[in-house]
């Protein structure tokens, strides 16, 4: 990493302990849907400042050393317009994901989007004619499994339902791990031969750009908000966005990537956890078995892709910038 505003970042990094970092990273990431959940603003325009802050927060990063500021002029042709495509499905997941919240509990909305490890794996199958073993097997029916117990059961009990719509949310959350899926595919051999900080620059200003066109196609209002608005876009960019999943691809260089891999299903359990204190939202007993089972098979296909080529770095291990 790079000096800035006069602090080291990398001799930063050098001396805090991986397992530790990837605690604080887990625990940011838990934060997410509660922010998001905390601003009134339209659900566009809530992904459009998060991506966006997040941009700003790293570009400093990524034009700081020699080699990253190398890796943006490498990118060309063919790279770039994954890297588009990419941002492009980013930009959807993040769309789909922030409507979801409004419709369901962020007990089904978060395990749902998160179950994206089981759609790569098809997909890496299915396009990529990637090997899929017995335990991957396993994990993905028994993830899918729980998917459809706990997009079909309702997602709230009591008052705390507010008339939302629980099948439309949950449906939402399922879109938005699909499109996640498209990032991680699309996106897999340029994060293996880009440094992490230029490549998340790059897909997340595509992201932004896309995420504005449809704000303005909505016809929402980009100015005028609360100050406490803008503390909260701030908050998911810093929190979630710098403090949660970039630190998490930093990770993944220290930390064996299936312990990485599995460490990321603590943020539903955490999400949901937080939604009970901070927003009274009380799971259904079938959104908690559903979601257990969903989380359990997360687990098993996390660590059956990433188990055979632990690099610190494998392909199969979530490397969201959520």
């Amino acid at each position: 990493m790079s000096t800035l505003s006069g602090l080291d970042f990398a001799a930063v990094a050098e001396r805090v302990p991986p397992l530790a970092a990837l605690v604080v990273a887990v625990l940011a990431v838990s934060t997410s849907a509660i922010l998001v959940e905390y601003s009134g603003a339209p659900s566009l325009v809530k992904a459009f400042y998060r991506v966006l802050f997040t941009t700003l927060v790293l570009l400093p990063l990524a034009v700081g050393r020699d080699a990253d500021r190398r890796a943006f002029r490498r990118l060309r042709g063919r790279d770039l317009l994954v890297a588009v495509a990419s941002g492009a499905a980013l930009a959807l997941h993040f769309a789909s994901w922030f409507e979801s919240l409004r419709w369901t509990s962020v007990a089904a909305s978060v395990t749902l989007v998160q179950s994206q490890p089981v759609f790569v794996a098809v997909g890496a199958w299915a396009l990529l004619d990637e090997r899929v073993s017995r335990g991957g097997a396993v994990g993905i029916l028994v993830a899918l499994g729980g998917a459809a117990l706990l997009a079909g059961g309702g997602s709230l009990s009591g008052a705390a339902l507010r008339g939302a719509r629980p099948l439309f949310g949950n449906a939402l959350a399922l879109v938005g791990a699909l499109c996640y899926t498209v990032y991680v595919l699309a996106g897999r051999s340029l994060r293996q031969r880009f440094p992490v900080i230029p490549y998340v620059v790059v897909v997340y200003a595509v992201c932004a750009a896309v995420l504005l066109v449809a704000v303005v196609a909505r016809g929402h209002p980009l100015l005028g908000y609360a100050r406490r608005e803008w503390l909260l876009f701030a908050a998911m960019a810093v929190g979630p966005g710098l403090f949660g999943h970039t630190v998490v691809n930093w990770a993944l260089a220290h930390v064996e990537s299936r312990v990485v891999s599995v460490s990321l299903v603590g943020e539903p359990v955490g999400a949901t956890l937080l939604a009970a204190v901070l927003l009274a939202e009380v799971p259904t007993a079938t959104t908690v078995l559903g979601g257990c089972v969903v989380l359990a098979g997360i687990a098993l296909t996390a660590r059956s892709r990433t188990g055979d080529t632990d690099t610190g770095r494998g392909d199969g291990t979530d490397t969201r910038s959520e």
